[in-house]
Formats: C-alpha cells, sequence, structure tokens
C-alpha cells in the first residue's frame, strides 16, 4: 500500500483508493493507493475499510492478517565538506523528532515492518 498526497486540500471519498493487481490476478497480492489531501490526516485502515467490494473483483482483503510495511531513513554525519559540521549535526538531531509513522498512519504495531536505511549527510 502506498499513501499519495495530493495538492489539494480534500480528496473524495469516490477517489481516495486505487487497486492494482500489479499484472497477476491469480497470485493473491494486489497493491493499494490511499490518496490524501494535503490538509487530510491519512488513517490506512480507516481508508481499507472503505473500500467498494466491487473494486476488490474478487480478491481476498483480510485486514486482519494484512502486513504493513515502513521504511525509515537514518541520517548519518559524513566526512564529505558538503555543509559545517554544526549544522550536520543540528539536521541530524531534528530528524529525531519526526512522528512515529506506524502511529502516524494508524497501522497495527503487531502487523507492521519497519525497513531502514541509512544516508549520509
Amino acid at each position: 500500500m502506498s499513501v499519495e498526497t495530493l495538492p489539494v486540500p480534500r480528496v473524495p471519498a469516490n477517489e481516495r483508493i486505487a487497486l492494482d493487481d500489479l499484472g497477476y490476478t491469480d497470485d493473491g497480492i494486489s497493491h493499494i493507493t490511499a490518496r490524501y489531501g494535503y490538509m487530510e490526516t491519512p488513517h490506512v485502515l480507516g481508508a481499507l475499510r472503505t473500500i467498494d467490494p466491487a473494486i476488490v473483483e474478487g480478491r481476498q482483503l483480510n485486514l486482519d492478517q494484512a502486513s504493513y510495511f515502513l521504511s525509515k531513513i537514518e541520517l548519518r554525519s559524513g566526512k564529505a565538506p558538503t555543509m559545517a559540521r554544526w549544522r550536520k549535526r543540528l539536521f541530524i538531531a531534528t530528524s529525531y523528532t519526526t512522528a512515529d509513522a506506524a502511529e502516524h498512519f494508524g497501522l497495527p504495531r503487531d502487523r507492521t515492518v519497519i525497513m531502514g536505511s541509512h544516508i549520509e549527510v
């Protein structure tokens, strides 16, 4: 599932969800895109519960067994002279104050996997 923020304040309910079978209709895997406006707070489970059965077209959608994957980027100070050392530290420190993504999207913690990577600044 992907959450897309559009350059409009609000997205109508009938345009919120898009479903894609990723080219294989019989493997049981689907990609869902939930669209929100920039004034809206995304709530993934709430959006999934509003999916019209006609959109699912015979696919099984079991929200009680679904797994959710999030990505997290960890910033590290590098040796490249791209900015002053104190600015790098400040930038990295502010990255730690971000909201918890699982909580922000309203995802169940016991079925959420967080994958991460490192970027040097």
